[in-house]
């Protein structure tokens, strides 16, 4: 697992050279089990001075118009910078973040804060992958609310066997928390998750689906309180300036 962390790390560097198409669907439970509400956003996907952000490009349908657009690059531009601030803010403290300058659970607290087991070897898109079970402890000492999280979670992970790579994860979170009081994050008891990724190009595993059942928020970002899934697809090189590499395609996913 700590060769999957760092993996994870590599990967992230080349990721800066790619960019990529997400629609995102949210549903809203009506509380009898059906649909109250359905939004699908597409967003293109890219890293912006080092760090990831994400354009609406059309809502339900409607590609948006130029001064919606205009908007979204406004947003974008506050967003990088308010990023890149917090970064600087941590990694002057010593801690370690993300791109956006969140505080990072590494594989050796998360090993700390609970444990894998009951792994075994499966087949998983044609490759050879690990699965392990995880159970964090609820009894473990923890120094953030990102701990919490992750101390409060069971799950199943499966690891690429060859390339050492995170190809799908599936968890539940025990009970129900929020971060500053609900306005930066909050999730409900029971709220289920999934993730899978797949290696494309032959030089990176990047994600290809992120869904989730119950009901969850964090900022801006997402929020939803019955079902959300985020499909990711079109994955193409670009230039720093965000310029697509001249007669550059898709990139295609690595067939078993």
């Amino acid at each position: 697992m700590r060769a999957v962390e760092a993996n994870q790390r590599h990967d992230e560097q080349i990721l800066q050279d790619y960019t990529y198409r997400q629609t995102q669907t949210m549903e809203e439970a009506d509380g009898h089990g059906g649909v109250k509400k359905r939004e699908v956003r597409v967003f293109d996907v890219f890293w912006l001075q080092g760090v990831p952000v994400r354009k609406m490009v059309s809502k339900d349908g409607r590609t948006l118009s130029a001064d919606e657009l205009k908007k979204e690059d406004e947003r974008i531009d506050k967003e990088v910078k308010t990023a890149r601030e917090k970064r600087e803010r941590n990694d002057g403290k010593g801690k370690e973040t993300d791109p956006r300058g969140n505080e990072e659970v590494t594989m050796s607290r998360i090993l700390e804060l609970g444990s894998f087991f009951n792994a075994r070897r499966v087949q998983l898109g044609g490759r050879s992958a690990i699965a392990a079970d995880y159970a964090g402890d609820p009894k473990a000492k923890t120094r953030n609310r990102a701990e919490d999280l992750i101390r409060d979670l069971v799950g199943t992970v499966w690891v690429d066997e060859d390339d050492k790579e995170l190809a799908k994860t599936e968890g539940r979170f025990n009970r129900s928390f929020k971060i500053g009081g609900g306005l930066v994050a909050s999730i409900k008891e029971g709220t289920t998750f999934g993730m899978e990724q797949k290696k494309i190009n032959g030089e990176v595993w990047l994600p290809t689906l992120l869904e989730g059942k119950g009901a969850a928020r964090f900022l801006l970002f997402f929020s939803f309180n019955g079902s959300a899934r985020l499909v990711d697809e079109d994955f193409r090189k670009f230039k720093a300036t965000s310029t697509l590499l001249p007669g550059a395609g898709s990139a295609e996913e690595e067939k078993p």
